[in-house]
């Protein structure tokens, strides 16, 4: 990430600056609404209703509050989260941090490689094991959306994004929910901790809510700004990256609760309540909602949240490998090693199991991501909280202590997950 480290000038009026400043949130906003982000949504939809859009909710805010921190750690610092715990911890600690962020991007990986070859059998009828290998070739997309300039890259990203919301939009519509039952569905339930099926799910949204990689990649590209060094600048730097990413998290909000709502209004509202595969989603759509269109957005929406993936799990393998082991790649070595490894799984699964593994390979590689989620908050909290290593930008103790807190809930309930897998 070093060649594009303050790359993007800002303007000379306040106005210009904060417009510079936007792109970063959405680029991080992406790994929120991935692949596997819908087969937990779809599934926890179809199986619990509205009841788990308290819990998309919930792991909103919390990725509101860690995100902001990783801008605070670029800002603060100068360091990216991967360079701050290769200064900050011995080898010992260092390499198996370095190790579980690698496992959390491979996992998102296989949720891309999954969504993308998904997508295009819906949309061209690819089938599934020839789809899975030609995601192999998004590197040249890569190289090619690199190779125009990092305004640009975040540009088609922004502008998938925006088909995205486009056609969820649509298909919400279409579905005509039960918007009673989408309020009392943010409330806050005691279920999840009684349902071990339900906890399930919801660790599984926390996952792909809250994703590992993001925090590393976000600390990364907000460097890509041209910020001054004397303290008032870096204070507005910090004040407009949080907007920058605040904004682009409720936007992907949006996206996550209206698949919920989708599949709450349509399958589960019809009795359908086992739907967590995208293929069987996609089947069933458009007979449900009573028009043919519904089943194309869905497809569209799929295919560009793969492709949109696939760019951010590039920049954050990038940074994660330059940061812990100053190791520089070429983009396409580093996205072929990386996509290599997301194929065999995928792959695998798909030519045993069909379509039908694929959906339980996907909530399973979001629960992997959830698990992986302990191992990059708590030192991005230790560093953001320690004022030896942020100076005037260390956490304020109110948003220290959120931050805790934040990161307690997240083990606890990864706690409580192992012993409802192993102990009970």
């Amino acid at each position: 990430m070093s060649e594009v480290a303050r790359s993007v000038k800002l303007g000379a009026t306040p106005w210009k600056r904060f417009l510079a400043f936007l792109g970063p949130g959405y680029m991080v906003a992406v790994g929120y609404m991935d692949p596997g982000n819908w087969a937990t949504s779809l599934a926890g939809g179809s199986k619990f209703g509205y009841a788990l859009l308290f819990v998309a909710l919930l792991s909103n805010l919390m990725a509101i509050v860690l995100q902001s921190l990783s801008a605070r750690l670029a800002i603060g610092s100068g360091r990216d989260l991967a360079q701050a715990c290769r200064d900050a911890f011995p080898a010992w600690v260092s390499i198996p941090l370095w190790l579980t962020a690698e496992v959390a991007i491979i996992a998102t990986d296989v949720a891309e490689v999954i969504g993308t070859a998904i997508g295009l059998n819906l949309l061209l009828g690819i089938p599934l094991e020839l789809g899975v290998l030609i995601t192999a070739l998004d590197v040249f997309l890569i190289l090619w959306l690199q190779k125009r300039g990092f305004r640009k890259l975040e540009g088609f990203v922004v502008a998938l994004l925006a088909l995205i919301a486009v056609c969820f939009a649509i298909q919400v519509a279409l579905a005509n929910p039960d918007w009673g039952g989408v309020l009392r569905g943010f409330a806050p339930t005691s279920d999840v901790l009684r349902n071990p099926q339900m906890l399930y799910l919801a660790l599984g949204i926390l996952g792909a809510t809250v994703m590992p990689h993001n925090l590393y990649l976000h600390s990364a590209i907000v460097q890509t700004r041209d910020w001054g060094e004397r303290p008032q600048d870096k204070a507005e730097a910090l004040r407009f990256a949080t907007i920058d990413s605040t904004l682009a998290l409720m936007f992907a909000l949006l996206i996550n609760a209206a698949i919920l709502i989708l599949a709450a209004a349509s399958f589960h509202a019809t009795g359908k309540t086992e739907v967590a595969d995208l293929g069987d989603a996609h089947q069933l759509i458009g007979p449900l909602l009573g028009t043919g269109v519904a089943p194309v957005l869905f497809a569209v929406a799929l295919l560009a949240c793969g492709l949109n993936s696939t760019v951010t799990a590039t920049l954050a393998g990038q940074a994660v490998m330059e940061g812990f082991l100053r190791l520089r790649l070429a983009p396409w070595l580093r996205r072929l090693i990386t996509r290599s490894l997301a194929i065999l799984p995928a792959a695998g699964v798909t030519l045993i199991y069909g379509a039908a593994g694929t959906g339980r390979l996907l909530i399973l590689t979001q629960v992997v991501l959830s698990l992986q989620l302990s191992f990059a908050v708590i030192p991005l909290v230790l560093f953001t909280t320690s004022r030896g290593r942020m100076g005037a930008l260390v956490a304020p103790l109110w948003l220290g202590a959120l931050a805790w807190g934040v990161a307690g809930a997240i083990v606890a309930l990864n706690l409580k997950l192992l012993w409802d897998f192993f102990g009970a």
